[in-house]
């Protein structure tokens, strides 16, 4: 009897159309449990896309605020989970768009010393025996090689071999069929092995 009631006293978690159904209801304060929910997971698949810490938190934030503000347009059709993860990945890609345009529109001359100095260092490879020195820079190659990528394919790298997404869930995502996702997975797998290829050898 003990462990019924001890069981009956913890309630269940509210899924996430519960919420979603709170927050349109007027309970505004229901959204933090949908931000809670997916800002870590959400913060991963940003910040693998921009690799840029200060970028990553601004766009989680915006993100979160543009959900927000679409939140009466969502449909019950598609899952909260892959509608708010569409929501980041677009918001994101769109960043990443002008962020292109706006640094080839740079000369070399307009560079701060800090961003030289900072090319500087990732131009340069670290050299000895330090393990722990060697792990960082693959890591650092891994990081360099997943953004040599367009921006649509480190986006279904990301989604699935580092949030774990299913085909059909990044389809869904990503407003594409299940066959393109596939395709850009491996078109990415091959080009992401050749670059480390050419680093390991």
């Amino acid at each position: 009897m003990a462990d019924h009631a001890s069981s009956a006293s913890e309630p269940e978690e509210p899924k996430d159309g519960e919420l979603v159904d709170s927050v349109l209801a007027g309970n505004v304060n229901d959204y933090d449990g949908l931000v809670r929910r997916y800002a870590d997971r959400l913060y991963s698949v940003i910040y693998n896309m921009t690799s840029n810490h200060e970028d990553t938190n601004d766009l989680l934030m915006e993100v979160f605020d543009k959900a927000f503000r679409n939140l009466p347009k969502y449909k019950r059709n598609a899952s909260f989970y892959t509608w708010i993860y569409r929501v980041a990945v677009n918001h994101t890609l769109n960043f990443l768009q002008k962020r292109k345009k706006h640094r080839n529109n740079m000369s070399l001359n307009e560079l701060s010393f800090d961003e030289r100095f900072e090319q500087d260092l990732k131009d340069n490879r670290v050299i000895g025996g330090d393990k722990s020195a060697e792990l960082s820079e693959l890591q650092k190659k891994l990081n360099e090689s997943l953004q040599k990528l367009s921006d649509e394919h480190r986006a279904v790298v990301v989604l699935y071999d580092i949030d774990g997404m299913s085909h059909a869930d990044i389809a869904e995502t990503m407003n594409c069929s299940e066959g393109t996702v596939r395709s850009r997975l491996h078109y990415a797998h091959k080009h992401l092995q050749k670059l480390l290829n050419t680093y390991i050898g």
